[in-house]
């Protein structure tokens, strides 16, 4: 975060510092708020998860800035796109689309300059690209409020003028967004992507000057009423969102195509990357249309009928949101997604009462932070350490341990596959449905937990993180201990190894370099997720670097990083 400003004292430009600072403001009144506009969202769909798309989309932009500050010291235009690129990877819903749109088109602007003339123009700038990017622009929704900003501050000036300027033409345009759409008027409610655009240019006044805006108390909502338009029935059934690598011409025709499958089609990016988010009937003709166009990635599918709204005052875990991921669930590159699937605060407290709990995971894993960061989420846990693998013994007082009827339990190593069926047999005999997932590295047993939902059946349940685990190729980086011949040649005592799969693919003197190599040769297969696991001992800043590798060589692949603590190998790999 920037310095805090002294009384009195105002900015005159938007430095690096405060390009972050309004990041994470924004990031923080998003989340305040998200209850609040989840609650009001009734167009164009009324499925309640507004609020939570536009966190999920800010929070993408707030992790992208803090890498780049992690990697090194970077100037406003390199601060300003990454927070528009890590909102166009994370963007969210149809709001979150057009958020990481406006983000870009500010971006393109505050790259020259950062002083008022230049944000007046950036927010013209975002306004004209967001309503580019959707086929068919409506007024009343946050494309009004984006223009009202724009407008109001149009003249230009100091910073501050500007930015309180933008900030009460959106809120203005925003009390009026309830009378220019008939769903809006009906629920007595006004625009929730309005609201949350006007959260993000407070979050930028409150940057500049130092305090926060005048928001006024919201409105008590209105009593639930019957839904007029509920998606699935009067609407397109599905929401289809990807990324998309293609070009323009490409692009162009996409549009199109997609046009006349469905509506709210929103279409942002660009320099080859896209985002895509359109409503239609059939959800195979939009993906097919991407993969003619490009190559698609993260490629989620929403079915609005089966998509149960959030009720109001009902938090919704980060990652694990409740629109835009629908039936593919898994990560899409968020720190802790796996965190709410587990779902774990009953379950904690009946085991704690010795009540036995319907299901339980547990993962054998390397490192006190990995093992905490496990339980946080839910699963009980059996720490191993170097050279020091579980017994059976241990393995099944953690599966008595967890107190529950179904237990998935995650060996996360080749060696202890047989030690893990035997535990598994001997847990059996004692009444305990037992399911042994072969996990190979910890980071398949991540990718496993990311999935695993205890209120499904048990075996759809051990089917999902089954698949999981298999989708994610591993690697890891050892320190050879002495001279010995490997499968890519002899090492020395002291070398780098890099193991991918098991097996030494590169052999190196530099722990960063051989990471650098190791990533590029699994990435050279494709990849949508990148999660790096790092122990305390390995140099600093090897997670920044390697976050900065994948995002300067592989545009559409995401990083997610977890401090493994002490007594875990430098560094575990997974590519998903």
């Amino acid at each position: 975060m920037s310095r805090a400003l002294q009384p009195d004292e105002e900015l005159v430009e938007l430095d690096a510092e405060a390009v972050r600072t309004w990041c994470a403001r924004a990031f923080d009144a998003l989340g305040r708020e998200r209850e609040e506009i989840d609650a009001i969202n009734v167009y164009p769909v009324a499925d309640g998860d507004t609020g939570t798309n536009l966190y999920l989309t800010a929070e993408a932009a707030h992790r992208a800035v803090e890498a780049v500050f992690a990697a090194s010291g970077p100037d406003t235009a390199e601060t300003v796109r990454a927070m528009a690129h890590g909102a166009l990877l994370g963007a969210r819903g149809n709001s979150g689309t057009i958020l990481s749109q406006l983000l870009r088109g500010m971006a393109t602007v505050l790259a020259d300059g950062c002083d008022g003339d230049h944000l007046a123009r950036a927010l013209a700038e975002a306004a004209r690209a967001a309503r580019q990017a959707v086929a068919h622009p409506v007024e009343g929704t946050i494309l009004t409020v984006a223009s009202a900003a724009a407008g109001a501050c149009a003249a230009g000036g100091p910073l501050v003028r500007v930015a309180r300027d933008a900030y009460e033409g959106a809120a203005t345009a925003l009390t009026a967004t309830s009378g220019q759409l008939d769903a809006l008027e009906r629920a007595g409610v006004v625009d929730a992507g309005g609201r949350g655009l006007v959260a993000v240019l407070g979050a930028l006044l409150e940057t500049v000057t130092g305090r926060a805006p005048d928001r006024a108390a919201p409105a008590p909502l209105p009593p639930a009423a019957p839904r007029e338009k509920c998606a699935g029935e009067d609407g397109p059934a599905y929401e289809v969102i990807y990324l998309l690598e293609a070009d323009d011409a490409a692009v162009d025709l996409l549009r199109s195509r997609l046009d006349a499958l469905g509506e709210s089609l929103v279409v942002v990016g660009g320099d080859g990357l896209w985002n895509v988010h359109v409503h239609v009937d059939d959800a195979g003709a939009a993906v097919e249309a991407g993969v003619e166009a490009g190559r698609p990635h993260r490629i989620r599918i929403t079915h609005f009928a089966s998509d149960a709204t959030p009720a109001p005052g009902r938090g919704t875990a980060r990652g694990a949101g409740s629109g835009t991921d629908g039936a593919h669930t898994h990560r899409y590159g968020t720190d802790d997604g796996y965190a709410h699937a587990c779902g774990t605060g009953d379950d904690a407290a009946r085991a704690a009462r010795g009540e036995r709990v319907p299901r339980a995971v547990v993962a054998v894993v390397p490192g006190e932070g990995l093992a905490g960061l496990c339980a946080e989420a839910g699963a009980t846990t059996v720490r191993t350490r170097p050279g020091e693998p579980p017994a059976e013994d241990e393995l099944v007082e953690a599966v008595r341990r967890a107190h529950a009827r179904e237990v998935v339990l995650l060996p996360n190593d080749t060696d202890l596959r047989e030690t893990a069926a035997a535990a598994a047999e001997r847990v059996r005999a004692e009444g305990v449905r037992v399911a042994l997932i072969p996990t190979r590295a910890a980071v398949q047993g991540i990718a496993a937990l990311a999935v695993h939902e205890p209120d499904r059946r048990f075996d759809e349940d051990v089917v999902a993180m089954t698949a999981a685990a298999g989708a994610t190729r591993y690697a890891e980086l050892a320190v050879a201990e002495h001279r010995s011949f490997t499968s890519a040649g002899v090492c020395q005592a002291g070398d780098v190894l890099g193991l991918i799969e098991g097996d030494v693919a590169v052999i190196g003197k530099d722990l960063t370099e051989t990471a650098r190599t190791v990533l590029d040769r699994m990435l050279s297969a494709g990849g949508e997720l990148v999660t790096l696991v790092v122990a305390d001992d390995t140099p600093p800043g090897l997670a920044a670097d390697l976050e900065q590798h994948v995002r300067r060589g592989y545009l559409a692949v995401d990083t997610t990083t977890y401090h493994a603590g002490a007594e875990a190998p430098p560094l575990l790999i997974g590519v998903e």
